[in-house]
């Protein structure tokens, strides 16, 4: 739920701004308010799951979620929908830690590659999936029901987490790190907020961007040098956990492949639409191919990771994905479908066997008590690298548009009320579509690099089947 809202969201934006009548910028505070608490409260999640339990705090958040969406699907204004969007960030955001720390506690570390591989059905699938859901509901329905789904899927979620998961035993004498909260979360908001403006200000330079970034960073960087030397007795996030190698280098290779995959997750649709003329529920159809990759290879290669450990099942995907982005490096106005589509099917294939077997390395080596911080520690590295890919690209794409005379003479036509018909010269619109082509292959060749850079961490992943940790309790089996 959580992960679809964000690309499901993302379609609705032309909708929000004609019902609600409001400017694009203030529609866009539906996604970036949404997306700022989901970081905000993420931290929050080690402790909060050490302290209340994890079963008590998962139904809070699919609590706080679904009440969300339903506020979500009540509101009247732009304001008020960004309003109820952040309290559905507030669940949001815990949902994944949680989920983790509750999946790979229950299945012990000998099996926690076959539990990423559940985990990472939806961290893969929810960004291409997300768009044809949320074209299809607000084509056959109205926007309200892409909140309105999630109150069914959140009432199911709640019941069945109170009938399976097993009674908490948590541990209330740990004391609450209340600097390191006004630190490290206000740090990460105004950060993502920095990252996130890029597009719309389309430069780094802007005031905007550099202050709220900036200060975001000093946050951060006082967040960790005060976890480092003072050490906190019970740290909001353990800095610790780098200590373990096999945590750091994931983090690293994480960090690189969240920059790479979530950035180019915006460039495969938006090629359909600007280039192609596709709808958006096609453009969300086109991509199926990606999803049933991922879908065929993803069960495979958490058994495999469980057997012979993550480093050759990640180094093998990593390369799989370059293949297939360094196809999209050709792309064209006319470029076969059949061609696009296969470059799509052999990444989803290399996605597959590349997150979660990450993920897998990084949770793999940890104690049960390390579990909850450890997932929190991954799921905030992903959430920044997500941001700062997606910015990247988006900041990448538009300079290679505002480059090309043709589109912008295209732009103003499409801005004025006669349309293609105030285009000066016919010969302007094949131009336009060819350079913006040429602008997004420049842009994967970006995205190629990013991803085979993945390859120097992953080489450095355990290439075989780690020791369980010495003190690691036995697993806690679903009732």
């Amino acid at each position: 739920m959580s992960i679809l809202d964000i690309t499901v969201v993302s379609v609705a934006q032309p909708t929000f701004q004609r019902v609600f009548a409001a400017s694009p910028a203030a529609v866009a505070w539906t996604m970036t308010g949404y997306t700022l608490a989901l970081a905000s409260v993420i931290p929050l999640t080690g402790w909060a799951a050490d302290r209340f339990g994890t079963k008590r705090l998962y139904m809070l958040a699919v609590a706080l979620f679904a009440g969300g969406s339903l506020l979500c699907a009540t509101a009247n204004s732009v304001e008020m929908l960004t309003a109820f969007r952040v309290l559905q960030g507030l669940g949001g955001g815990m949902l994944m830690p949680l989920g983790m720390t509750i999946m790979t506690r229950a299945a012990g570390p000998d099996r926690i590659g076959r539990v990423m591989a559940v985990l990472g059905v939806p961290m893969l699938l929810g960004p291409i999936f997300g768009p044809i859901l949320g074209g299809w509901l607000i084509d056959i329905a109205s926007w309200h029901w892409i909140f309105l789904i999630n109150l069914p899927i959140g009432a199911v979620a709640l019941a069945y987490a109170a009938l399976v998961l097993p009674a908490d035993n948590p541990t209330p004498s740990e004391s609450f790190d209340f600097v390191g909260m006004l630190l490290l979360s206000p740090g990460l908001a105004l950060f993502l907020f920095g990252v996130s403006s890029i597009p719309e200000a389309r430069t780094v330079w802007s005031a905007r961007v550099l202050v709220t970034a900036a200060i975001g960073l000093v946050l951060v960087a006082a967040f960790v040098l005060r976890s480092l030397f003072r050490s906190p007795e019970h740290p909001l996030m353990d800095l610790q956990l780098f200590r373990n190698r096999a945590l750091s280098v994931s983090v690293i290779a994480m960090s690189l492949f969240a920059m790479a995959f979530f950035g180019a997750s915006l460039l495969f649709p938006s090629y359909f639409l600007q280039v192609r003329g596709e709808s958006t529920l096609q453009a969300g159809l086109l991509l199926a191919p990606q999803g049933i990759g991922a879908m065929l290879t993803m069960p495979v290669a958490g058994i495999l990771t469980d057997r012979i450990g993550p480093g050759k099942i990640v180094i093998t995907g990593i390369t799989v994905i370059v293949v297939g982005m360094a196809m999209f490096t050709q792309v064209g106005v006319d470029t076969s479908y059949t061609y696009l589509l296969s470059a799509l099917f052999v990444m989803g294939l290399g996605m597959g066997g590349t997150m979660m077997p990450i993920m897998t390395s990084a949770l793999q080596t940890l104690r049960d008590h390390e579990i909850a911080r450890g997932s929190t520690l991954m799921n905030i590295t992903q959430q920044i690298a997500a941001s700062i890919g997606t910015a990247l690209f988006s900041v990448l794409l538009t300079n290679g548009f505002n480059s090309s005379a043709a589109v912008g003479q295209l732009r103003s036509a499409l801005e004025s009320p006669e349309g293609l018909r105030a285009l000066p010269d016919p010969s302007v619109l094949p131009k336009a579509l060819a350079d913006m082509a040429d602008a997004f292959g420049n842009v994967f060749v970006v995205a190629t690099v990013l991803v085979a850079l993945c390859l120097v961490p992953a080489v450095m992943l355990p290439r075989t089947k780690p020791k369980a940790p010495a003190d690691d309790a036995a697993p806690v089996l679903l009732h």
